[in-house]
């Protein structure tokens, strides 16, 4: 009974924080309150560090980035970020829970290349005007853990030379063969995306089943939607 006031309470302080945080914040065509501007992120992040974003190389030197969306390179076929992106960001426990899984793989002599994190929500909205498919791109309707700066999509690299593991298939493939329930695969494949995914829940994230690369956090609604460019976040 104590254990369960405790939580309570817990519940009742996250919820009271969450509601004054959102005064002043607009609604969007979807009912939802997107965080535009650094003043009303400051608004949502003033008092508790945990909802603060991140530069993950800030804690991980090491990470690898390939920010795909930051070239031609990608789905689109079009630049979704900035060309001169260098930088790419996360929630303070995303940021921690990356790391712990970094360190666990470093010790194995791999590491990570990242290959996005933080999105901006209005990024997500012109994903979706070209796949409307929620088993591959977020419904703005919901916005995304990307938006919230919960998720990442990475692979695993050997440290020594940098090269990624075989997952069976490249980032943004929209096919069955990406899920994580497909076992038509060789061995050597099902083995390193077991890998992945042990490391990345064993650290409090959860596997998105359509996509082998894509983790979160749970309770993605804690967190608010974002859509501040990355120019601004950075500073």
């Amino acid at each position: 009974m104590q254990a369960f006031k405790i939580s309570l309470v817990v519940t009742l302080l996250i919820v009271s924080v969450l509601f004054t945080a959102a005064q002043g914040i607009p609604v969007n065509k979807y009912g939802l309150q997107v965080v535009k501007t650094l003043k009303q992120y400051d608004q949502t992040t003033s008092g508790d560090n945990n909802m603060r974003m991140i530069e993950l190389k800030s804690t991980m030197p090491n990470l690898v980035y390939e920010l795909r969306y930051a070239s031609l390179d990608n789905f689109m076929k079009t630049r979704m970020y900035p060309s001169k992106t260098r930088e790419t960001f996360m929630r303070m426990p995303a940021a921690k829970a990356l790391a712990c899984a970094q360190q666990k793989l470093n010790a194995m002599g791999y590491g990570f290349k990242i290959w996005d994190a933080y999105r901006p929500y209005s990024v997500t909205e012109k994903f979706w005007e070209m796949v409307k498919d929620e088993r591959y791109v977020a419904n703005p309707a919901k916005g995304s853990g990307h938006n919230r700066g919960i998720a990442v999509d990475l692979t695993i690299i050997t440290l020594s030379d940098g090269k990624e593991l075989d997952m069976g298939t490249g980032f943004d493939n929209f096919t069955d063969t990406a899920h994580h329930t497909f076992t038509k695969l060789s061995d050597l494949v099902l083995q390193n995306r077991k890998l992945l995914r042990q490391t990345m829940e064993s650290c409090g994230f959860v596997a998105f089943e359509s996509e082998w690369w894509h983790y979160s956090l749970p309770d993605p609604t804690r967190y608010f939607i974002l859509d501040i460019p990355f120019k601004k976040l950075g500073k």
